[in-house]
């Protein structure tokens, strides 16, 4: 069971000065036990991470050498290269050590200001080549200058590159420090504000300087991290050596590298977390990022339409998110909100939830999809040290409190020698839950006191009911729909023109109507790849269905139902920097795939926010398909740039003299124009297709841009096979069963993913 955390356990009135610490807290030369051989004893798993603060604010070195120790100690759960020095990445992001800098700067003859958060220090990577290192230090300072901001020096990073491995060797950087100042009197989230403009635009006037990187610049931390051995990393780097560089939040992270290969700037922590797990909806994420760009406004940060791209689409998922954190802060969310609906708990199932936090999570899904997958994260600003799990809860993470003041969450327990009699309190953090600490205050948080901070923000329960649309299914509707279904010769034709076999009918439609399930079949499939067919294939067979493949536990879907949800919405999105009671005008769906009478009312929506477009994709048979898809993209924007919502892309008016370009290829086809136009976030795609039959085919059409699916064909062969007798029982509870199954089969392919929702 998860301990709970309790802020009072915390704060006992020891007094922490009369508390001695463990001698020899860590040993600088420590190594693996035996880190050549493999050993049925050993237990290999991805990425450690964790974070020491303490809880009243109090710096000091020994925190830091505590923070070393226990990233050493997390050695085995990152990757070393084959010359024995080289890691996956390492690094520390601290609390800024001011005293150190204070000092540094004065030995350098730099003149800082007096207050701590009126300075900042940068560090950054530059090219070993003398000229292109000018260079870059010359556009940065240009850029921090125009941000009214003064450079009062650079410094030279003292390291000791006899420690870098052959490996890292081949793509090491250089490394300075650069000392920002304000004469203005800034808080410090202005100051950062500023200093995230001038990174962004110097990161995209140096495009061509692969080796320029500018790890950190922020006035209140600074991070030292590379390609070296964890227990390398203070040997590489002799700052970490000097005892007056001290600070009261240390998070730390160890390496696995997974979905990229390892290269110094992606050692973690980023500039504001480290993350361990994969992020498996990280396309989806990237994608959507690009798309919603266009309705980032905020008079915070007025400039956010010149820094595109704000999430990069080459590093690893965790660089991404660590991007779009900063683009929310910087906008004016905090770290607390922003993170709560970038890595949201689970909501959509969990009754007991409080209903007026429930309603905050909905109306932020309706414009910010979950960073999802499995994902464990510790972050911190300077000020507030927190740890979360998503919402699956598939990575450790465990806590520990001791008398010396210290506060420290890790995914192992033991990263650092304290004695049984100075531990306060422990425990774990659970799924979807937060721990924070607020070293100002020494106050420590958990989830439900950080949930009524969110949801005491705006009205948003108000807000749902008085404007969101809930659709659902109409019995009546149903009815009159059904009669008015395609027989005879008509469904022939369609189901000729979308090689609907006999076969299929019998062993995947049926079935699927019969029980609600998808159908089952033994002895394997040795039908050729899609590819290599001599057969003409429905084009979603030459798609495969992604999984976790990187560490995951399965997710089970039925046993584990609370966490995953089909819900999905329709409307146009607006700036979410800026909630007011409009944005929660949309229209919510418990699934993607559409019945005949939710379709049916869709169209029949009176409401100017709703209004929809047809789109026929049935085009003459003189065109190429090329020409087709770029005409049915033109006839998209136009009817989205006239204040279309819902474009509803339809095969279904077959004649004779025209052919259907395929809906799969024009759904992405459309999706990318309209992202590449700015207006993607304006409109949703409904597509009503008869290539949707079973659950991948559904599956193919969201990941390709979908929002719903309408598979009028697939019902009305439902209501034939009835007709004929093929299928016993009520036509209508066969549809109902049918699309249970394709929501059954959408959940599985989820959970094969590693994700857990569909938007």
């Amino acid at each position: 069971m998860t301990s709970q955390l309790h802020p009072l356990a915390i704060r006992q009135p020891q007094s922490y000065e009369s508390y001695q610490p463990t001698p020899a807290l860590f040993d600088l030369t420590y190594e693996p036990a035996n880190p050549y051989l493999a050993s049925p004893t050993d237990f290999k798993d991805n990425c450690g991470f964790g974070l020491i603060a303490h809880i009243e604010g109090k710096p000091s070195y020994d925190l830091v050498r505590t923070a070393i120790h226990s990233l050493s100690c997390m050695t085995h759960r990152g990757g070393v290269a084959s010359d024995g020095k080289t890691g996956d990445g390492c690094g520390l992001l601290l609390a800024k050590p001011d005293d150190f800098f204070r000092a540094i700067a004065e030995e350098l003859g730099f003149t800082l200001t007096e207050q701590a958060h009126h300075y900042a220090v940068g560090m950054v990577f530059v090219n070993l080549d003398s000229d292109k290192a000018r260079h870059s230090q010359d556009v940065l300072n240009a850029e921090i200058e125009a941000q009214g901001l003064t450079v009062a020096g650079w410094r030279d990073v003292p390291t000791d590159d006899a420690i870098v491995g052959d490996i890292a060797r081949e793509s090491l950087p250089d490394f300075k420090q650069v000392f920002v100042t304000t004469a203005e009197d800034l808080d410090s989230e202005t100051f950062n504000r500023k200093l995230y403009v001038a990174r962004k635009k110097a990161e995209l006037a140096l495009t061509d300087d692969p080796l320029f990187y500018v790890t950190s610049l922020n006035c209140q931390t600074v991070i030292y991290k590379g390609l070296v051995m964890p227990s390398d990393l203070p040997a590489f780097y002799l700052d970490l050596q000097d005892t007056r560089l001290k600070s009261h939040i240390v998070v730390f992270h160890q390496r696995f590298s997974t979905n990229t290969l390892p290269r110094w700037p992606l050692a973690q922590p980023f500039r504001y977390l480290a993350h361990n797990g994969e992020l498996n909806t990280i396309t989806g994420n990237r994608n959507w990022s690009v798309a919603r760009t266009p309705k980032f406004e905020t008079d915070k940060l007025p400039e956010i339409q010149k820094l595109h791209p704000l999430v990069n689409r080459t590093g690893s998922d965790s660089s991404s998110l660590d991007n779009m954190l900063e683009v929310l802060m910087a906008g004016g969310m905090n770290l607390f909100h922003a993170m709560s609906i970038l890595v949201p708990p689970a909501w959509q199932n969990v009754d007991n939830m409080d209903m007026d936090l429930r309603a905050f999570y909905e109306f932020y899904s309706q414009h910010m999809e979950p960073w999802d997958g499995p994902a464990g994260l510790v972050i911190q600003d300077g000020r507030y040290a927190v740890c979360m799990l998503d919402r699956n809860g598939l990575r450790p993470s465990r806590w520990v409190t001791t008398k010396n003041g210290y506060i420290t969450v890790a995914s192992e327990i033991g990263v650092w020698d304290y004695e049984p009699q100075d531990v306060i309190a422990k425990g774990r953090v659970g799924p979807g839950q937060m721990l924070v600490i607020d070293t100002h205050n020494g106050d420590v948080l958990d989830t439900s006191v950080i949930g009524n901070r969110l949801k005491k923000a705006h009205p948003y329960r108000k807000w749902l009911r008085e404007q969101a649309t809930r659709i659902r299914d109409n019995e009546r509707i149903e009815e009159k729909l059904l009669e008015q279904g395609l027989r005879g010769e008509p469904l022939k034709a369609l189901q000729k023109m979308y090689h609907v076999t006999n076969e299929e009918r019998t062993e995947i439609i049926r079935p699927n109507a019969e029980n609600g399930q998808e159908p089952v079949g033994s002895m394997g499939d040795d039908t050729p790849m899609a590819v290599l067919s001599k057969q003409i294939r429905h084009m979603a067979d030459f798609f495969r269905q992604q999984f976790a493949q990187v560490t995951n536990p399965p997710i089970d879907p039925l046993r584990e139902s609370i966490v995953m949800s089909l819900q999905t919405c329709l409307g146009a999105e607006t700036n979410v920097f800026d909630p007011t009671p409009k944005d929660a005008h949309r229209i919510i769906l418990s699934s993607p795939v559409l019945s005949p009478s939710k379709m049916e009312q869709l169209e029949a929506l009176d409401d100017p926010a709703f209004l929809h477009e047809r789109i026929d994709l049935n085009y003459d048979a003189s065109m190429t398909l090329d020409d087709a898809i770029k005409q049915i993209c033109e006839q998209v924007k136009t009817a989205v740039n006239a204040g279309k919502t819902l474009i509803i892309l339809s095969d279904k008016t077959i004649e004779k003299g025209k052919v259907p370009a395929n809906a799969i290829m024009v759904t992405g086809a459309v999706h990318h124009y309209l992202i590449e136009q700015g207006i993607r976030a304006d409109a949703n795609l409904i597509v009503e297709t008869g290539l949707a039959r079973d659950s991948h085919q559904v599956a193919v059409l969201i990941g390709f841009g979908a929002t719903c699916v309408y598979p009028y064909l697939a019902y009305d062969v439902i209501a034939d096979l009835v007709a004929s007798g093929e299928l016993l029982g009520d036509p209508l509870q066969a549809r109902a069963n049918f699309r249970k199954g394709i929501d059954k089969g959408l959940l599985k392919i989820l959970s094969k993913m590693g994700i857990s929702t569909i938007v």
